[in-house]
């Protein structure tokens, strides 16, 4: 089963240098280029994470 079909994981908001956001399962491995930015915690509070601190979803070095 695909850990992001879960609902009942543990999951991890993940962010890159370019200040995108990305949910992750806490068993995986982070992949290089990427930081822990919040949890573990349930998918309904990562979701949360991300509505509050991803509010632009440009990358920040993206020409304006």
């Amino acid at each position: 089963m695909n850990p992001f079909d879960r609902t009942d994981g543990s999951f991890l908001v993940l962010a890159n240098a370019r200040g995108q956001h990305s949910l992750w399962p806490d068993f995986a491995e982070v992949p290089a280029g990427w930081d822990t930015v919040f949890g573990p915690g349930t998918l309904d509070e990562a979701n949360v994470y991300v509505e509050q601190h991803w509010t632009d979803i440009t990358p920040r070095d993206a020409a304006r």
